[in-house]
């Protein structure tokens, strides 16, 4: 009998030491990661897991390491190994949620953004994925209702009403989507994104000159940004400003060489200056970038 009590009490000594190695290595590991040292502090975790592999934390935390490293597999993973050990980690859930939705898993990214809210998650970044992960599978009535509930939580959620105003854009709403990226912009003054949806949905309501100056502003916080310039193209072109759309789509062809929608419209501006030859020469090029429209004035107006 005394044999055995020494023997389990040599267990338990053995078990305690090795847990608080394991620790050692976790706090180190994470100690590391604040410091951006994301390649140091899987090494750490790596430890600490070797040595407890039931240590839901350390999974939960090499999660975030690998994520910040584009290892987004090998996040997922370590958030499922996470969520096993501890099926109520609601955190592991709304990461794993995270990773997916970055990945483009849209409905497994709901599935867990669902179980994370479910475990009470009720946070406003929780909501707005979600929502994106909606909007993405074309639910955007859906996405809307998630985007209402984040901006109840925080009203000073930028992207919220940015992604709100988006899906509103899609749907029609042309004056609500605008109202939503004004309230963006308002909340976060450089907040390209919001510039140019607000663009878009000025375009689409018809205010050109009101789009031009929403990309005016997006070109003017990022000059390499191709679509801006791509999209201020189609604007002048609408105002039958011909020349200054074809400066336009110079430059996003300047960014982005194969950018076949840019061909086509230079082409068709080129075309409403009298350049037949130029515009047919864009055309074609649009065409070989698979601009299936192209084809068509090919056939009509190239020899």
């Amino acid at each position: 009998m005394r044999t055995l009590i020494v023997t389990l009490a040599i267990v338990l000594f053995v078990s305690s030491c090795n847990q608080q190695t394991a620790k050692k290595y976790y706090n180190q590991g994470t100690g590391k990661f604040k410091l951006g040292d994301y390649s140091g502090a899987i090494a750490d975790y790596n430890k600490a897991i070797e040595i407890n592999s039931k240590y839901a934390l350390a999974y939960y935390h090499r999660a975030y390491a690998k994520y910040y490293l584009g290892d987004y597999n090998g996040a997922i993973e370590d958030n499922t190994s996470a969520i096993k050990l501890d099926p109520n980690n609601s955190e592991a859930y709304n990461n794993r949620a995270f990773v997916k939705l970055h990945l483009g898993y849209f409905k497994e990214a709901i599935e867990d953004y669902d179980k994370a809210i479910g475990l009470n998650i009720k946070t406003a970044h929780a909501y707005t994925n979600r929502g994106k992960a909606k909007y993405s599978l074309g639910g955007y009535n859906e996405a809307i209702a998630d985007f209402n509930k984040a901006i109840e939580i925080n009203p000073e959620n930028a992207d919220a009403f940015y992604s709100r105003g988006v899906a509103k854009d899609d749907l029609g709403d042309y004056t609500g989507a605008i109202a939503d990226f004004d309230k963006s912009i308002e909340i976060s003054p450089d907040k390209i994104s919001a510039y140019y949806g607000r663009g878009l949905a000025k375009y689409n309501f018809g205010d050109y000159k009101e789009a031009i100056a929403d990309y005016n502003k997006v070109i003017e916080l990022n000059p390499e940004f191709a679509n801006a310039f791509y999209s201020r193209g189609v604007a002048r072109d609408d105002l039958g400003d011909y020349t200054g759309a074809i400066t336009d789509y110079n430059k996003s062809i300047e960014i982005i060489p194969k950018f076949g929608l840019a061909y086509h419209n230079r082409g068709i501006a080129k075309a409403n200056l009298g350049d037949v030859t130029g515009a047919c020469l864009d055309w074609r090029k649009a065409s070989e970038l698979g601009i299936k429209e192209s084809n068509e004035l090919i056939n009509e107006h190239c020899k």
